[in-house]
This record gives C-alpha cells, structure tokens and sequence, in this order.
C-alpha cells in the first residue's frame, strides 16, 4: 500500500504534458491515419482527395487532378469553390491556414456548407499537414490566386495573393516526413485503384492520375455514369453470371438526419462473397450498421420469395447468411449530413449510427420485393443459387464437425510433422510452410528453435479457389497447416487463437515452387483472409546463386542480373557459382544464412491494397475457366522469365 501511495504523490500538474497545434498527431501518428506503413501514407492521399470529392458531392466540382511529381511529393487539384481564405475572427489567421494547422478545425460541423461530406473530424488536412516535410497550397477564388507554404505543420507565413486566375479551386502539394514513414514511395497502382473506386461512386465527376517520376511516364483518367451499377459489375469481373444487377435508391428521413441509400447487388457462380460498403465516398472496410441493415434485407427478402413461390416449404429450415453469400457481389453505399455521421475511429473504418441499420433494411426489401415480382427468372435463379449453397453447407457440416469436434483442429491435437517451437507468445514466433521433405529436414536442423517452427508439407496442395470447405479441412495438406497454425476455419474462425504472427511460405525458387506457393495464397486469402488482411503472411525468399571466390569468400545472390552485376565488381577473379535450383540442395547451414535467419533472409510481406482486383487474379489464375487464364499468359509470354 506505501508503494502505491508513493507514486500517487507523485503524480501532479507537473506530469501533465499538454500537446499544442499539431504534436498530438506526430506524437501519435497512428490514432489519425491509422499506421505509419505503406498503407498510412496512401491514407494522406484520401484525406485530401475526400475534401475535393465533397466539393463534388455538393454540386461544387467535376475535375479531380492527382499527380506524382518528380521529386515524390503529390499534388491534388480540384475545380471547387476553395478553402474560404478569409480571415477568421476568433484566431485571426486565414481559413487557409486555421484548416491545415487547427485540429477538429473545418466547414463539416454542421450542415451547412455540406449536406453530404467524407470528412468528420476536422483533423484530415491538418494531419497530412502534420506528417509531411513540406507542404504547399494554393487557393484559386475571386480572380486571385493566394499561396501559403508549410514546414512540419507550421506555416513559413501567412496567406498571400501571388497572382491572377479565372479558376476556382483548390491545389495541395505535399511531401512525406520520411521520418514517421517507414516507405514515402507512392505505388501508381494504388492510388489508380482509389481513385477508381471515387469515380464509380461519384457518378460524373472526373479523376486524372500522372505519374511524372522519372521512367514512370503513367496516366489514367477515369470517368463513369453509372455509378455502383457500374461498380458491381467490375466487381463481378468475368465471373459468369446468374442474374442481373438489382439496384435500388432512395432517400429515407430518419430520427436523426436524411439519410441517402443506395445499393446494388449480382449473383454469379463463384463460392465467395465480393461485398463493398461505403459512407460519402469513404470506404468501410468493416462495415458498420448499413451493411448489418443489408444483410437483414437480403435475408428476409429471399426467403419471404422462397416461401412465396413454394420452393421453402412450411416447417422447413429458411436459408441463413452463410447460404446468401456465396457468389454475392454488392456495394451499399449511404450519404447523409457528416456532423451526425459516427465512426468507430478518425480513419472510419466501420459506420456506428444505429438508425442507418433499420432505414438501409427497409429500403433494400421494398426494392428486392419488387425486383423479384417483377423479374421472376432472375428470383428463381438466385433462389437456385442459394437452395445449393444451403444444400452443401448441410452436407458438409457432418464431415465438418466430424473433424472439428472435440476440438481436431487446435493446437491440442498438433500434426506429428510439426516440429514446434520452444516460446508460446504468438507475437515472437513464426511458422515456415516447407514444400518437401528433404528441405523441411534442413530447415529443422538449421532454424532457431526458440521462436521458429517448421511445417514440411510435400508435393502440390489442392486448389481451393473452388473447394467446399469439408474438403479443405479433410486435405492431407491443409489439414495440419490449419491445426498448426491454431485459429481455426470458416464458423470456427479466432483469430486471437493463431499461434504465430508470422506465416511464411517457403518453396523453391522455380516455377513448381511459384505454383506451390500460389496455391498456399489461394487457400489463405479465400478461407482465412484476416490473417492476409492483419499482415501474418509472408513469401520467403531463397537466393539463386551461391558466390564463391578466393579463400573463404562467398555471397547469396537472389537474380540473375545481381549475379552477373556482381560478378563484374570481382574484375579477373575466379568465382565459383552454384545454382540452387531447390531448397532441399542447402544445407543446413546455408539455410539458417539465407533464408532463415531474420538477420540476413529475405521476406516479402503480402498484403491486399485492392481486395476487387485480387479477387480477380485469384479466379482467373485459379478457376476451371480456361479463356481468360489463356489470354493472361499470351498477353505476358514475351515478358515472362523462363527457368530452363
């Protein structure tokens, strides 16, 4: 009791540490843009890019520039009314300003500069402010054009008019603080896929993207009519379809605010779900109470249809979400007044208003009723669609259980090729999946076995892309991998019961090995994606080449330019070179210095910027249909590097 009170007594004013203007975000940079890695840095990109797209969902804009420049900052323009440069009373500074330097400061707290924004907080632009070396910004309104530039958050001075325009707008410059960043390299790819995305949901309103770093030379525009119409069927890929597009709009008042709801949705063949949710033109990745008021409708409308036409007779069991999902692909996307919008958190990830759940249900079974009257072929094929997911799920929960119960498939019950490792935090140990016997004996003898395990698993595994789950699980591949790595599968999913933080896939580095390991990535982002989506996967990469020269001299080469690179740094030595052409020729001891030693090895994180176009590859590398994987070879056969 003394200890404690002694460090009560100590605690006083003076411990109280008070951050001013923008600290708090560089102090604490993942509270506002979510995480310091590549994924946070793109997040800047939305924080500005969401104040221009208000702009547009308030009649105010149509044009979105977006530009990588050559010395890596990026700039985003846009066509609005831009930002109020006025001075404001109470601060005396310019609106310009006080916007990129006051957190919780912004026109979105009340409904009357937008009736619709992505924004929340206030602290979106600050924040990019906040984090990046250097920012610039230029204000084009009344015929003036007004400047203002900023260092680490803090302005170099105050807004000035620097010229003459007829434009309106707004321009952002900015470059990250390669300090709180682990990576400041844009990925073109990545922000093509948000902007894309912006444009599918923002009907009219024109995003151009350039790319002007040196051997770069990218350019894509992107413009759409049709809106999550148009969404779902890019989302639907070449998948074959079973019915057409239902879409429905309408805007519904509530007890909180008017609320816009609009969704579409399409059945096709595949076995997964494809489902995309926004809030004003932000991505919700975890959904929120629009999805739950979705699926609710879904649910209800399909078996009220059921019920309707006789297909589900009285007294027997009506389908459930698990059935519904299979082959579904859907946007749901709601606009209402952002000063009533709540989020789970400043990157809103998931929507928390409780009156959206019942106002989105309600609009979805009015329409869905509808759209079954009045298209009973496409009724009755998704019913089809459904009687066969809810068919298979009844057939493969005895095998499932059968396998499950008493708990088969946790760590309890570990596989005997599993040779484990000596620490139990999850946080400190990591899991190798071996292709083959004899690299697996290596990789025992040659791991740490404090915190490494091994998992040898010879020979290809099954592709999963279109496997029932009673079939996964009975593998005599996947079976172990799923046991070994603790969290279960399907229903039985935890994933605070996975036993190690790192995954890593191990094969040879041929073209087998590519094969193994895409097969390995089909069944973990398909059946257990969160652990793709939390960054628990990796690709292990041997080397090629072992170098050899003079007394003792020697170095692992992972390409064949590295090897010929090196080779000519050596001038008229004599080098030894030794082609690994799978992992079972190292020792143990050359494997341990290439690829297990976190010292030394190689890993490549997988990670999923864009679920849509991943679901894509997956079905087209991994389906039965022939005719797309066909075109991707041929379109790529003269690119591709031939291990001969």
């Amino acid at each position: 009791m003394g200890s404690v009170m002694a460090i009560k007594s100590d605690y006083s004013a003076a411990n109280i540490t008070v951050l001013e203007g923008l600290e708090p975000v560089r102090k604490r940079p993942g509270m506002y843009i979510g995480s310091t890695d590549e994924k946070g840095l793109h997040h800047l990109v939305t924080e500005i890019v969401d104040n221009s797209v208000d702009e547009a969902l308030g009649g105010f804009a149509n044009k979105i520039f977006v530009t990588i420049n050559k010395d890596s900052s990026l700039t985003i323009e846009d066509n609005g009314r831009g930002i109020p440069v006025g001075i404001n009373e109470k601060y005396k500074v310019s609106g310009v300003e006080l916007a990129l330097t006051k957190l919780h400061a912004g026109g979105k707290f009340d409904d009357k500069s937008y009736k619709a924004s992505s924004g929340l907080h206030g602290v979106g632009a600050s924040a990019v402010n906040a984090l990046s070396e250097w920012m610039q910004v230029e204000v084009y309104q009344n015929g003036k054009v007004h400047g203002i530039s900023f260092r680490i958050g803090k302005a170099d001075g105050p807004l000035k008019v620097t010229g003459k325009t007829e434009a309106t707008g707004t321009k952002v410059t900015f470059l990250p603080d390669n300090t709180i960043f682990s990576t400041t390299e844009w990925k073109y790819d990545t922000l093509r896929n948000m902007l894309r995305n912006y444009a599918y949901l923002v009907p009219k309103l024109m995003f151009k993207l350039k790319d002007e770093r040196e051997n770069q030379n990218r350019e894509d525009t992107f413009y759409f009519e049709g809106g999550i119409k148009s969404l779902v069927g890019y989302l639907s890929g070449s998948k074959d379809n079973v019915s057409e597009i239902f879409y429905v709009q309408k805007d519904v008042e509530t007890n909180v605010a008017n609320v816009s709801v609009e969704v579409a949705l399409q059945y096709n063949d595949d076995f997964g779900e494809n489902l995309e949710s926004f809030v004003n033109a932000v991505n919700t990745p975890d959904g929120g109470t629009h999805v739950s008021g979705f699926r609710m409708a879904l649910t209800r409308a399909i078996n009220d249809y059921g019920k309707k036409i006789g297909a589900i007779k009285d007294g027997q069991e009506s389908f459930i979400g698990e059935d519904l999902r299979e082959g579904l692909t859907a946007v749901v996307y709601i606009k209402m007044s952002s000063d009533k919008l709540q989020f789970e958190s400043q990157t809103k990830t998931r929507l928390n208003n409780p009156e959206i759940q019942p106002a989105v249900s309600a609009v979805v079974k009015e329409g869905l009723d509808a759209f079954f009257e009045e298209n009973p072929r496409d009724g009755r094929a998704i019913l089809e669609k459904v009687f066969l997911a809810a068919k298979a799920r009844l057939a493969a929960r005895a095998a499932k259980e059968s396998i499950i119960r008493k708990g088969a498939l946790e760590g309890s019950t570990l596989p005997g090729k599993l040779a484990d490792c000596q620490l139990r935090d999850p946080s400190q140990t990591e899991l190798f999946i071996v292709e083959g016997d004899s690299a697996g004996g290596s990789a025992k003898q040659g791991r740490d076995r404090k915190f490494q395990a091994i998992l040898p698993l010879f020979g290809k595994p099954l592709n999963t892309e279109r496997a029932r789950i009673d079939q996964i699980i009975d593998s005599e591949k996947f079976k172990p991998l799923i046991i070994a790595i603790g969290a279960g599968i399907a229903d039985q999913f935890n994933i605070e019961k996975l036993r190690y933080h790192r995954i890593i896939i191990m094969a040879d580095a041929d073209v087998d090995g590519s094969h193994i390991k895409c097969l390995y990535l089909t069944f973990l982002y398909r059946h257990l994606k969160e652990i793709i989506d939390r960054g628990h996967v990796y690709v292990a990469l041997p080397p090629l080449y072992k170098l050899e020269w003079g007394k003792g001299n020697k170095k692992y080469v992972y390409t064949e330019a590295e090897k010929e690179n090196f080779i000519k740094t050596l001038g008229e030595s004599k080098v030894n070179v030794q082609r690994y052409k799978g992992l079972g020729e190292m020792n143990a001891t050359e494997l341990w210095d290439t690829t297990l030693n976190p010292q030394n090895r190689m890993l490549k994180q997988v990670t999923v910027l864009d679920a849509a176009r991943a679901d894509q590859v997956f079905t087209m590398l991994m389906s039965d249909d022939v005719g797309p994987r066909k075109k991707f070879i041929q379109t790529r056969a003269k690119n591709a590097t031939l291990d001969i």
